[in-house]
């Protein structure tokens, strides 16, 4: 497992997500919560890529899944957030074709 930094969140926050809703009417995303910004950071480092939107989360006693889309083409990555601050299970979860 990786424990991250707690001086990087501030980095973190940055990649909250925001956009319009195809109507040109801006919409802001709410902002990740702790165990999606550990795994934002996680899978930007583990990819080299800081172009990384939150696709979604689900909440566990065991963890904190994380989905996470890479790139423009949002090819789909996950990582499991614990409470204790570390993660675990960063991985790619497309097809070989897709990277």
């Amino acid at each position: 497992m990786i424990r991250i930094a707690s001086g990087l969140w501030a980095a973190v926050l940055a990649l909250a997500a925001c956009g319009n809703d195809g109507a040109g009417t801006p919409v802001v995303a709410q902002a990740p919560n702790v165990a999606e910004q550990t795994c934002l950071l996680a899978v930007t480092r583990e990819t080299g890529n800081s172009d990384v939107m939150l696709l979604g989360s689900q909440f566990s006693e065991a963890g904190t899944l994380v989905r996470v889309g890479v790139g423009e083409t949002r090819a789909p990555w996950q990582c499991i957030a614990y409470d204790d601050g570390t993660i675990g299970g960063i991985m790619f979860m497309g097809g070989e074709g897709a990277l």
